[in-house]
């Protein structure tokens, strides 16, 4: 069977999506598929074979090497930020009729878009913070964002991951800033409460028929927050498991569940929360987790005692399950 491990994509995180890539091509198991390395670059489709590219043809994912066309059955996506973790990728192979892991072209565009996704959440009960939503040209009145979210808060694009234009304002005077930073990297940007505690990131999956918590990791980030330097360069302490009490511990594991569950997810996710007055409140929620030596999932996974191996089998065979929604 031939897999295509697709890494890349069009952000700024698609340096962390080829280390990714490598984990996955490093524990497939090849007794079962020939996998491919497939980059998905701003502008440059291809399958890299012996520090060849090959281009990718768009209009049915193949690639010709020595005059023969390779095809493929099934994607595994993981590909952070643009087009990868927002639907685009996802709806174009569903249309190629192309098993692909992970979630569905819906549920990843849904929960790329924060606004969106903290909408649907409120109507399950899960506390978050306070946030207002601006776009590019609106109005912005410090003094009303104050009186309603109080100091510090954050400022956050709307849509983008790795905490890439995230910034905490802790007085009036660094707003600007923080927007100016936010909307580089999008046309929307959610301003949110600042939730004074624990800050935990939970692995939630779907194995062997169940939805599984693989473990609960406490973030203590040598900065201010978590923010790409302490997710990335060190600048931060993972702590898996978690030390928490045994309730609160339940507590974040029954949310995190009710989360996916309730975003209709399916695939490898990461969810973060800040345990605030021993509730977790909702932070976000990532569909393509970081699987780089530096990301939290492989460590989680590593505490769960499942192989990567396995859970990448398990992945490929809910792929190969799913049909295209009009199949269905």
């Amino acid at each position: 069977m031939n897999v295509a491990v697709v890494m890349g994509g069009y952000s700024d995180e698609s340096v962390i999506s080829l280390r990714s890539g490598q984990l996955i091509l490093n524990h497939i198991d090849k007794s079962k598929y020939d996998a491919f390395e497939v980059h998905i670059l701003l502008n440059d489709w291809y399958c890299l074979i012996d520090e060849i590219k090959y281009p990718i043809n768009k209009a049915d994912f193949s690639f010709k090497k020595d005059n023969q066309t390779i095809k493929f059955d099934v994607a595994v996506n993981t590909v952070h930020g643009t087009p990868g973790e927002d639907g685009h990728l996802q709806a174009y192979w569903e249309l190629l009729e192309l098993p692909y892991t992970g979630c569905s072209f819906y549920q990843s565009s849904l929960t790329f878009n924060k606004r969106d996704t903290l909408s649907v959440l409120s109507k399950f009960n899960i506390p978050k913070a306070n946030s207002i939503y601006l776009s590019k040209g609106d109005v912005i009145d410090g003094d009303k964002i104050v009186l309603e979210l109080g100091l510090p808060f954050f400022v956050k694009p709307n849509q983008s991951g790795s905490s890439l234009g995230v910034s905490k304002v802790n007085s009036l005077d660094q707003l600007d800033k923080a927007i100016e930073f936010a909307f580089a990297e999008d046309n929307d940007i959610l301003i949110e409460s600042f939730l004074k505690g624990r800050e935990v990131s939970v692995a939630v999956i779907k194995y062997e028929g169940e939805t599984k918590v693989l473990g609960i990791t406490e973030i203590l980030s040598e900065n201010d927050f978590f923010d790409y330097e302490a997710k990335y360069l060190g600048k931060s302490k993972e702590i898996t498991p978690a030390d928490l009490p045994l309730d609160i511990e339940n507590h974040v594991i029954e949310t995190a569940k009710k989360v996916y569950e309730s975003l209709g997810m399916s695939g490898f996710s990461r969810t973060d929360f800040i345990i605030m007055n021993d509730i977790p409140h909702f932070i976000e929620i990532n569909t393509n987790p970081g699987l780089s030596p530096q990301s939290i999932f492989p460590q989680q996974a590593t505490y769960a005692k499942i192989p990567m191996i396995n859970l990448l089998n398990n992945e490929i065979s809910l792929a190969l399950q799913r049909k295209p929604i009009w199949k269905k």
